[in-house]
């Protein structure tokens, strides 16, 4: 039986399809009489309606002739073979329309998921943002207080200096205490500038 309960396609399609087999496969020959539209409802278990639909089908194709008072007698095996060829592209096509259709939906699920997450990460970065010691640098401008004063003498910052960044040099990482601070001195620090070293320094 070519019905596909996997793929959603409307029932009395399938039952043409399914009668058409029937035919290709020999089982209902050409001027061969079928079944009534009772007998077939109740051999599908649908309604006589459903049954007329399907038949209507497979006389607009030219598998069958349905007469009044002589009932459904098979036209063309040929004309069956072509419907089931038909019938198959169709059924690939609904298939990959409602793969498609599933995945989007899932797609839809993940990119929600990710919204969450990322709303949740935001959240809780800058609920820690202030409590976490992080790493910054400050630039000693012309007019800083700071200028020609020793390190040693200074206190910038509640943490650590970790380098100073001069131009013309490497990184000064050996912070010894005669070091002298100059105009344009790039201080990292880790952790946090105090508040009176605050003048005469910029954030880079």
């Amino acid at each position: 039986m070519l019905v596909n309960n996997d793929i959603h396609m409307a029932r009395y399609i399938t039952i043409a399809a399914d009668l058409a087999e029937h035919i290709v496969r020999g089982e209902y020959q050409e001027g061969q009489k079928i079944f009534g539209r009772s007998t077939l409802a109740g051999k599908y278990s649908v309604s006589p309606e459903t049954i007329r639909r399907a038949l209507t089908l497979l006389q607009e194709v030219g598998i069958v002739e349905v007469t009044a008072g002589v009932g459904v007698v098979v036209k063309s095996t040929e004309s069956a073979r072509k419907y089931l060829d038909d019938f198959d592209q169709r059924r690939v096509l609904a298939g990959l329309h409602e793969q498609l259709h599933d995945l989007i939906k899932e797609r839809d699920r993940l990119n929600h998921e990710i919204d969450k997450l990322l709303e949740e990460l935001m959240e809780h970065t800058l609920h820690l943002e202030n409590k976490l010691t992080k790493i910054e640098e400050w630039k000693v401008l012309p007019d800083s207080p700071l200028v020609g004063q020793p390190l040693a003498k200074t206190k910038i910052c509640k943490g650590k200096i970790l380098a100073i960044q001069r131009k013309g040099m490497d990184d000064i990482t050996d912070l010894t205490e005669d070091i002298i601070i100059e105009n344009g001195d790039i201080f990292t620090i880790y952790g946090r500038l105090e508040p009176e070293a605050r003048e005469g320094l910029v954030r880079v």
